[in-house]
Formats: C-alpha cells, sequence, structure tokens
C-alpha cells in the first residue's frame, strides 16, 4: 500500500493555491521531478498530503488510480480542490503564479528564470536516461563526464554572466524562483549537493545557488527533518 502523511497546518499560502493539495509520487527517497515540487510548497509554508507509491507498487496502481487521474497514466499528479493538476514544471510555474512569487517580477526575469529551468530539464532527461538503463554500468559514467559536465559547464557559465544572477546567489539574483529549486534538485539527484560539494568544485557559481537554496529557513528545516529522505 501506499504510504500517506499529512504535513504542516494550513495558512495563508494554502488560501492563495485554493486548499491543501495532494501529492502523488513515487517512494524515490528526496529525489526526481515530485521532489521540487515538495521544494516549492515546504518553502512557501504550504501544508499538503503525501502519497508515496513504491517503485514495485506502482505498476498495478498505474493501471487504476493513477491513470483515472492522469490519462497519460503518469505522475507527479495533484488534486487541489476537485482539480487534477500534471506536469511537474507546468505545475510549478501555475503555483507561483498563484503564490506571486517564485517566478520573478519583470518579463526579463521571468524569461530567464524558464530558460535556466528548461536547460535543467533537458539535463534531468538525459540523467535519467543513463541512470536508469539496463546498461547503466556504462552510460552512466559516460553520463558523468560528457552530458553532465557539459550542463554544468553552460549553468555556471550563464549564472557567472547574465546580469539578473550576477546581483544575488539566485538565477535573478537576490530572490528565489521555481527555477532555483530545480536546479538544485538535478544537483542533489546527480548526487552534488553531497559530500561538501566536492562535485561541484569547478562550478563555484553553482555551489552558490545550492547553499542559497539550502539557507532558505523552511527548506533547510525539511533538510534537517525526517521528511527528508536523502
Amino acid at each position: 500500500m501506499p504510504t500517506t502523511k499529512e504535513i504542516g497546518q494550513a495558512g495563508e499560502a494554502n488560501k492563495k493555491i485554493g486548499g491543501v493539495p495532494t501529492l502523488h509520487y513515487f517512494d524515490f527517497q528526496s529525489r526526481g521531478r515530485g521532489q521540487v515540487v515538495r521544494l516549492l510548497w515546504e518553502d512557501a509554508g504550504i501544508a499538503y498530503k503525501d502519497i508515496r507509491y513504491s517503485f514495485e507498487e506502482y505498476p498495478d496502481y498505474k493501471k487504476s488510480t493513477i491513470s483515472q487521474l492522469n490519462p497519460a497514466a503518469t505522475i507527479p499528479v495533484i488534486e487541489l480542490d476537485g482539480r487534477i493538476l500534471t506536469q511537474s514544471y507546468a505545475i510549478l510555474r501555475h503555483f507561483a503564479r498563484q503564490l506571486g512569487a517564485y517566478d520573478g517580477q519583470t518579463e526579463e526575469e521571468k524569461y530567464w528564470a524558464d530558460a535556466m529551468c528548461d536547460l535543467a530539464i533537458d539535463w534531468r532527461t538525459l540523467f535519467i536516461i543513463a541512470f536508469f538503463s539496463p546498461d547503466k554500468d556504462k552510460l552512466y559514467p559516460d553520463h558523468q563526464k560528457g552530458n553532465r559536465a557539459n550542463f554544468l559547464k553552460a549553468l555556471n557559465q550563464h549564472l557567472s554572466s547574465h546580469e539578473a544572477s550576477q546581483s544575488g546567489p539566485f538565477v535573478i539574483g537576490g530572490t528565489i524562483t521555481y527555477a532555483d529549486l530545480v536546479i538544485y534538485q538535478i544537483c542533489h539527484d546527480e548526487q552534488l549537493t553531497q559530500n561538501g560539494r566536492e562535485g561541484l568544485k569547478e562550478y563555484p557559481r553553482l555551489i552558490k545557488l545550492v547553499d542559497a537554496v539550502e539557507d532558505r529557513p523552511h527548506i533547510k528545516n525539511f533538510l534537517n527533518s525526517d521528511r527528508y529522505l536523502g
């Protein structure tokens, strides 16, 4: 059976988004696209219900519960006030707009957040292909030396050179966006935020972003809680 936990107490942030959302996702430690949604909710102080499916039980639930919620039968899926929300990055942008935060103020800031998010999405796609391949022992090391290194270099260079990113640790400087959480999560899932940032030592601008995300009070509390599963 999937595990279900109710997280937090509903407050002003829940009023802004229309209630207490329910997240359906894998029981995949604190990793993946569903985890980025959790990070946004944790940072914003949103109470939520967290339903996690093991990889072994998920195929059966995919045929029943998930396919009834989402015709594409993919997760994460969110239930909120009678609505069904799908596609993780659209979900992030939707909540950012509802909260009036995490999205930048000017059109240039919004564009830059979207662009950096999309770059991280491209990276995650190649990471998933390599990491979950039957030939992982060969493909994942090749990915680490090839595609991953290329995306790290690109993100570090973009964040070091763009005017908005130069004014603070986040993608648009001093204000966090959903894109920062997306970048943080792929770095986390590639084991680059752990071990003293050893895997990021050649990318100091990304270290600043990772440090700034983890220093957010609600996220720091989350990472030190039993809700964080590694």
